[in-house]
């Protein structure tokens, strides 16, 4: 049996006092490239959130990465972290360093000590992601689509079992989205799940994967819908 990365269960989710989520049931396992899409507002964002213990559940079984969602404790919360990449619309870089600078202040932050195999693995990542020639640049000297790119970067830095990809296209034109796509994919090939959050179903039909929709507080498995679109 494939490794189940997530595994959810009859899970709740609210915020503040509102039920934004009910009844969810998700799996994803390893070695899979899974799309949350939804309209804006249906709870995609909120549902990440509670993948990377920025929320809490109310209900149900929740397990992500080997760790029980429901009881998880506040220092328990960076090492699970460290095994998720998580990549944002809205890049969330540190502009006031370099594109290298980003990438080692992540890596100090998660344990690395050694210069040299601190520059070795920005110097792999970066060349992951077509990016060798631009560490020495600021966020704001690249274009959106370069920025994804270092963003992708970051979050494959410890080589994560999972990404969680929140609307990784959301600001950036049909091809740059695309390239971000085929990178993402790529990065799942070589061995970490992805969850993307869209609302661009041309993706999905071009990057075919497993869907699931956000709507009306639930969450359901719809990749059938788009495997008879594809045939």
């Amino acid at each position: 049996m494939d490794e189940t990365l997530i595994n959810y269960q009859g899970v709740e989710v609210h915020q503040q006092e509102l039920q934004v989520l009910c009844d969810v049931d998700l799996q994803l396992h390893k070695g899979e490239f899974v799309y949350l899409i939804g309209k804006v507002g249906t709870g995609k964002s909120t549902l990440l959130k509670t993948i990377y213990a920025e929320l809490g559940i109310q209900d149900g079984e929740a397990e992500v990465l080997g760790y029980n969602m429901r009881t998880i404790k506040r220092k328990t919360i960076p090492q699970l972290r460290r095994k998720l990449g998580i990549v944002f619309q809205d890049f969330q870089l540190l502009t006031d360093r370099t594109v290298y600078n980003n990438l080692e202040f992540v890596l100090r932050a998660t344990g690395w000590k050694n210069k040299q195999e601190m520059k070795d693995r920005i110097d792999e990542v970066l060349q992951l992601v077509g990016m060798s020639n631009k560490g020495y640049k600021l966020p704001n000297e690249l274009s959106g689509g370069e920025q994804q790119r270092i963003v992708i970067a970051r979050a494959v830095l410890n080589s994560p079992a999972l990404i969680l990809a929140d609307e990784p296209t959301g600001n950036l034109d049909a091809e740059t989205g695309r390239a971000i796509v085929e990178l993402l994919r790529d990065i799942c090939r070589s061995g970490s799940s992805v969850l993307m959050t869209t609302h661009n179903l041309h993706l999905l039909k071009e990057y075919p994967g497993r869907v699931y929709r956000c709507a009306e507080h639930r969450i359901t498995d719809v990749t059938a819908e788009f495997m008879t679109e594809n045939n």
